[in-house]
């Protein structure tokens, strides 16, 4: 693939991974084919900041960051035990963009 076809691509989704991912991303995305180019453009990842926000106002108790991100084992644990008796929720505070940008690597890792 061309090379300023995978930089236009990590500076426009670079905020979906985390900063040590990105050259292994650029360099995956290098030595992907170019026929799955169409299906890549048509990923949507999730927005860690987003979900943060999610997490601080519904997240807690109802495990809905959970739910969004596809965690959805997590999504009910969090569900049933308030978040953990509160502690699972501010473990999550921390967490849950980290947790989302591996998500985001995942749905691009089933494309390359």
């Amino acid at each position: 693939m061309e090379a300023d076809k995978v930089d236009m691509f990590i500076m426009t989704n670079g905020k979906f991974f985390e900063s040590h991912q990105i050259n292994q991303v650029r360099e995956s995305l290098l030595a992907m084919d170019d026929s799955k180019w169409a299906a890549l453009q048509t990923l949507s990842f999730k927005d860690p900041t987003t979900i943060l926000i999610i997490s601080l106002v519904g997240g807690g108790a109802l495990g809905i960051d959970r739910f969004m991100i596809g965690d959805t084992g997590l999504g009910v644990g969090k569900l049933l035990t308030c978040g953990g008796f509160g502690i699972w929720t501010i473990i999550d505070w921390f967490m849950i963009m980290g947790a989302t940008r591996e998500k985001n690597l995942e749905l691009l890792r089933q494309i390359v």
